[in-house]
């Protein structure tokens, strides 16, 4: 199962609207991995049925490993838990089952109709976080947060004075590029592109065409024209989101404009933004922004991961404070963060922290 939900982690970012899945065929007899099968670019095939086209013959009286429940209706691919069944195999052990209503169980009850044995729970927690995406637009309309965060030696950031300022070494902003790609959009407000006129995009080596729709929280769309993003905007979309009955100005082609009416407190709505979000498709949103930004979500309780790189440089009185007033201070609520991962990454550290109870013991 965790050789399952790796080649999953891989898809991450590319399967949208679909879930990233993994699913390992194994002769239980032998320990022998017969094939390795994950959800295709664009959500097709699924993982289960390229595992099974791989295995061909090899995979009749097996064992499949799948970290999400078989899909068992029909769309444009016939159902997995049909296939599993045509193909012979013994035993499927399932990490979770699958929230969408049309799925919710359907597919564990086709195998064990057909007399498969089903073991559901394996690795349940890691295949609820790789799955985060899919379960939160099933469940709650929107897609999952994740805030990410750079900060000094002395937990600041840069002032955002329009001149770039790194406080992380080269290896923590790769690092940074990979949460891009494993994206479906990324997120900033207004100021981060007047303060930083980013370009928001995936520069590694070989992952530049998984850089993600940028999205702009901009209320009177005061955005240029002319900002890096947009420039770049017909080769990665753009959308920016204001408010009704405010005047755009010319964007460039590959740039959306969205409007919408003010929330109860006059400001853009994160949760209807998120909607709309999900609506189309998008399952895993990377926040990029600045201080007011962050702050916004994690009030409104809207961050589900925070990813932050930690230097070493101090910036003292230069610095600001990176989430609202209080700094980092937010993550010291053990009731609602729990760190699940601290490392080394080049000079720096980076940690992971996860909001607790997000999801229900059974999705």
């Amino acid at each position: 199962m965790e050789l399952a939900l790796w080649v999953a982690r891989r898809m991450l970012g590319r399967t949208a609207p679909n879930p990233a899945v993994g699913a390992i065929i194994a002769d239980e007899t032998t320990g022998e991995v017969i094939t390795r099968g994950w959800t295709q670019e664009g959500g097709r095939p699924h993982a289960e049925g390229y595992a099974l086209a791989r295995a061909g013959a090899g995979a009749r009286g097996q064992t499949m490993y799948v970290s999400l429940e078989p899909c068992s209706h029909h769309g444009r691919t016939p159902p997995c838990a049909e296939a599993i069944v045509a193909a012979g195999m013994r035993r499927v052990v399932c990490a979770i089952e699958d929230p969408n209503p049309e799925i919710a169980g359907r597919g564990l009850a086709v195998l064990r109709r057909a007399g498969i044995a089903v073991d559901v729970g394996l690795c349940a927690e890691e295949a609820r976080w790789m799955a985060a995406g899919h379960i939160l637009r099933m469940t709650q309309d929107r897609p999952f947060v994740q805030l990410k965060i750079a900060v000094s030696g002395d937990g600041l950031i840069a002032p955002g004075d329009g001149a770039p300022r790194w406080v992380t070494g080269p290896e923590a902003r790769q690092f940074a590029h990979i949460l891009r790609a494993r994206a479906d959009a990324i997120l900033v407000g207004r100021r981060t592109v007047a303060d930083d006129n980013p370009e928001l995009t995936c520069r590694l080596p070989g992952l530049e065409r998984r850089s993600p729709r940028r999205v702009i929280l901009d209320a009177a769309f005061r955005t240029p024209p002319t900002a890096r993003m947009l420039e770049t905007a017909g080769r990665v979309p753009v959308t920016i989101f204001g408010e009704t009955g405010t005047a755009a100005p010319a964007y460039p082609k590959g740039v959306e404009v969205r409007r919408m009416p003010p929330g109860p407190d006059g400001r853009l709505s994160l949760a209807v933004v998120l909607e709309s979000l999900a609506a189309e498709g998008v399952t895993r949103v990377l926040v990029e922004g600045g201080p007011t930004i962050a702050d916004a979500f994690l009030k409104a309780d809207l961050v589900d991961e925070v990813v932050i790189g930690h230097g070493t440089e101090k910036l003292g009185a230069s610095g600001r404070m990176p989430v609202g007033g209080g700094g980092l201070n937010f993550l010291g609520d053990g009731q609602r963060w729990q760190t699940v991962e601290e490392r080394s990454i080049g000079a720096d550290r980076l940690s992971i922290h996860h909001r607790t109870a997000r999801f229900a013991a059974k999705a």
